[in-house]
Parts: C-alpha cells; sequence; structure tokens
C-alpha cells in the first residue's frame, strides 16, 4: 500500500511535470503564430494600401510611411526585423542605438531553411542563460504573391507564470499524498497487526519449542479458519513431540546403560581372566610342605593385589568420568594452580611460562588441576618415541578469557581422529579406556569454557583450554 501510493506520486508529479512543459510549448507556438499572422496582415494592409511600387528597394519607405508599422508592432506588443531577399537588415523595430548589437545579417543557413520551407515559413530556436527564444522568418508578399522581403520575429519564452503555477501544484500535490501516505502507513500496519497477531503468537511459540522440556500449546481466542488449522496442527505436533521426546529419552538411557556396560563388563574381564588363572594354578601347584612355599605365597598374593588395583583403577575411572563436577568456584590465581599442577610431574622436558604473574578466575582448584594433569599425561604418552621430548604449558590472557595452552612434539593425531578424541571411549592408544579427555570436556563446559585442538601427524599437538576471566563488581 505504502508503495502504490509512493509510486502513485512520483507517476503523477512526473505526468504533470510533462502536460505542463507540453502545454507550455503549444502555447508559445500558438501565440507567435498568431502574432506573426496579425503582422503579417497589417503589413498587407500597408503594401496594398501604399502609392509606392511595391518592390523589395521601397520596401523601407513603405513600411516607415506614418509609422504605421511601428503602431503595429506597438500594439501587438512584439518586436520585427524586415531584411531583403539577401538577408540584409532594413528595417527593425529596435531602436537604431541597439540594432548593430542586437541584431546581424541573416545567415545562409536561415535563407535556405525558409525558401525550402513548403510553408515558407521557418522557425528557428535558440536557449542562452538558460532562457529560450524562438525565431519566426516568413516572406513579405506584394500583391502578385512575389516575395520581395524576410520578416522576423523573435520571441522570448517567458516561462514564469507557468513555473509558479506548476509548483503551487505540486506543493499542493505534495501536500495531499504526504496525507495519503500517512493514512496508507496507519492503516497497513492496523491490517498488518490484525492479520499477523495470530501468527506472531504461532512464531513465538515456534521459537520457543524445544525437544528437551515442556512445550506450551497456543490457545487464541476466535482465530479464522486458516489460522485455526494452523494452530491445531501446532497443537497435534506438541503432543507427538513429547511423546517422541519421552521415547527418546527413555531409549537413550537404556542405550547409555547397555553401553556402560558392556564397557564396564570389558574392562574388569581384563584383570579377571589372569587372577583366575593364577588362583587355579596355585591351587593345583601348591605344596604346604615345600621350603619354599611362603614365599610362594607372597608372589601369589602380590599378583592377586596388581589385579585388584588394575580392577580399582578402572571403578575409580568410570566414577570419575559418571560425577559431573560441581560448581564450587572460588576467586583464585590461574597461573599458581597450574604451576603447582605441573610441578607434580619430574620430567625435565616439561616447562611452565607465562608472561603474567597474575590471572583471577572463579573456578574449582581441584577440577583444574585435574584438567591440567590430565592434558599433560596425554601429551607425555604422545612423545615416547621421540628422541627430543619436549612438553610446555603456557597461561596467558586473551581480552576476557584465560587460556591455557598444553604443546607437545609428539607422534600428532590424525586428522580423521581430531573429531572424536573427545567421546568418552575412543581412544588412540593400546592402554586406557578412553575417557580422560571426555572428563576434561566435561568440566571445562562446566565453568562456560571451551577445549579446542590443533595437531599436525608426526610433528605434535597443541591442546587450548579457554575459562572467563573474573571480573570484579565495579567492572
Amino acid at each position: 500500500m505504502i508503495f502504490i501510493v509512493i509510486l502513485a506520486s512520483v507517476l503523477i508529479a512526473g505526468v504533470t511535470i510533462y502536460q505542463y512543459k507540453e502545454q507550455a510549448e503549444d502555447y508559445h507556438k500558438e501565440y507567435l503564430q498568431r502574432k506573426e499572422d496579425q503582422l503579417n496582415a497589417q503589413i498587407d494592409y500597408i503594401l496594398k494600401n501604399t502609392t509606392w511600387e511595391v518592390k523589395t528597394d521601397n520596401l523601407k519607405y513603405i513600411l516607415e510611411y506614418k509609422h504605421a508599422i511601428y503602431e503595429a508592432s506597438d500594439v501587438l506588443d512584439i518586436n520585427f526585423n524586415v531584411y531583403d531577399l539577401e538577408g540584409r537588415l532594413i528595417l527593425s523595430s529596435k531602436p537604431r542605438i541597439e540594432q548593430d548589437d542586437f541584431y546581424d545579417d541573416l545567415d545562409y543557413s536561415i535563407i535556405h531553411g525558409l525558401s525550402a520551407s513548403s510553408k515558407k515559413r521557418y522557425v528557428e530556436k535558440t536557449k542562452t542563460a538558460g532562457n529560450r527564444f524562438q525565431s519566426a522568418y516568413s516572406y513579405i508578399l506584394d500583391p502578385k504573391f512575389k516575395p520581395i522581403g524576410i520578416l522576423h520575429i523573435p520571441y522570448y519564452e517567458d516561462d514564469t507564470f507557468n513555473n509558479d503555477e506548476l509548483k503551487e501544484f505540486l506543493l499542493r500535490l505534495a501536500a495531499v499524498y504526504v496525507l495519503l501516505l500517512v493514512l496508507a502507513v496507519m492503516l497497513a500496519y492496523i491490517i498488518s497487526k490484525y492479520i499477523t497477531r495470530s501468527l506472531k503468537a504461532i512464531s513465538e511459540k515456534l521459537q520457543q519449542t524445544r525437544l528437551s522440556k515442556q512445550n506450551q500449546k497456543i490457545l487464541l481466542d476466535d482465530p479464522s479458519e486458516e489460522i485455526g488449522a494452523l494452530v491445531d496442527g501446532y497443537n497435534g505436533m506438541i503432543d507427538e513431540l513429547e511423546k517422541s521426546a519421552a521415547l527418546l529419552a527413555k531409549s537413550e538411557r537404556e542405550q547409555a546403560w547397555r553401553e556402560m556396560a558392556k564397557q564396564v563388563a570389558h574392562e574388569i574381564k581384563n584383570p579377571l581372566t589372569p587372577m583366575r588363572l593364577s588362583v587355579q594354578s596355585f591351587q593345583q601347584k601348591f605344596d604346604p610342605s615345600d621350603e619354599n612355599a611362603k614365599h610362594k605365597i607372597d608372589e601369589f598374593s602380590k599378583t592377586l593385589i596388581q589385579q585388584i588395583d588394575t580392577m580399582s583403577s578402572i571403578a575409580s575411572a568410570f566414577g570419575s568420568f559418571a560425577n559431573m563436577p560441581a560448581q564450587q568456584n572460588e576467586t583464585l590465581n590461574v597461573i599458581e594452580v597450574v604451576k603447582l599442577s605441573v610441578d607434580i610431574f619430574n620430567e625435565d622436558y616439561i616447562r611452565f611460562i607465562t608472561d603474567e604473574k597474575e590471572i583471577i578466575a572463579k573456578l574449582d582448584r581441584t577440577q583444574l588441576i585435574r584438567v591440567i594433569t590430565n592434558l599433560v599425561k596425554n601429551a607425555t604418552q604422545a612423545i615416547t618415541e621421540n628422541d627430543d621430548p619436549k612438553i610446555v604449558v603456557n597461561v596467558y590472557s586473551d581480552e576476557d578469557e584465560v587460556k591455557i595452552s598444553v604443546s607437545d612434539n609428539g607422534i600428532g593425531i590424525a586428522e580423521e581422529n581430531q573429531e572424536k578424541i573427545f567421546e568418552p571411549k575412543f581412544t588412540t592408544k593400546t592402554s586406557g579406556m578412553g575417557l580422560g579427555l571426555g572428563m576434561v570436556k566435561n568440566i571445562v563446559e562446566t565453568y562456560n569454557g571451551h577445549i579446542c585442538l590443533s595437531s599436525v601427524l608426526g610433528k605434535g599437538t597443541v591442546f587450548t583450554v579457554s575459562f572467563p576471566k573474573f571480573k570484579a563488581q565495579s567492572e
């Protein structure tokens, strides 16, 4: 609606301006023709009533006799010039003092154009200093219709009145269309609000729809038939979504328990098998009277204790992964905590660097230590085959974040494995359960941080952990 109003106003304004210009051109054309005809009629009258011989040489004297031609010029309010057939000036209504400056002899192109015209009339249009002029040329004929001179009528096109009228009309038209535009905007707003009222409610509900939460149905008073069908469809979808979400959650829980049970059973079976074989062998070969019986019992006990410790570490690993880290936030200096974590390792190739003395964040000290020790431990396992191993732990600030990077020059991680590295149970090592990096990611995301890696196979890996920095209340 707004576009139509604006387009209509532009088109009407354009048509109006064009119409005024065409009207002005027609007016000037008709005005010049009328004045020229009137002056020609007066000249014909003078020529018919003169006692002089009507020829070119006498034309000046005939027309000037008793100033009849000048009186006609004053009455008609036009200027004129009379030339002979060669284009030389014979007579002019302009005072002599202005003639030399204003008019010259006729150009040959004008004489040629007049002679070539079928109507024996030639009009020349010129534009000077922004003003438009017309010059009408026609033959002066004797009583036998033989040309004896050329009549020139200069005419200045004064469009002041028309331009003023056009401006006034356009101002009134603009006022009308501004009013129409305001009304169109108001009407469009009211109609769009009425039409989109129901659609907005549906849109808001759709944006709030989540699989993991209780979704609200849409209730509208007296909706239209089409909107009512859309609302019924949405409400039906919500019912189906709740059923699907419940089934999906149940299926995911069951699948998670099945996967966890398989993993636990697999990991526990590994130490149980040597334990069973050791007990069976001990039962068959043990002789109480043997003088080395005590030594054999000690060896047997050590074997069992070692396998039991393995099972205990498996249980601890699964327990650590299953327990979400509690957000026991405390304000701490990240640099000190990370340095303390690195000092646990005695290897000379592990270096800790930082350019800052203090970076404050609200984190759990124990969980942060677990993150660092896991990353450094992974790095030490990745450089076992390197003759010149290097591990660098760096802590630095980056705008509103504190970043901790752990880099090594180990074997690296293949590109196809980089997306899976944080998944539980995924590991590229021959030993271990693949829970360490999953636990690290779990801890980092609990404290609104994120972890990423950059690795080149055969050259090394860099893990970067980011946490939000602590901001004081005043900041």
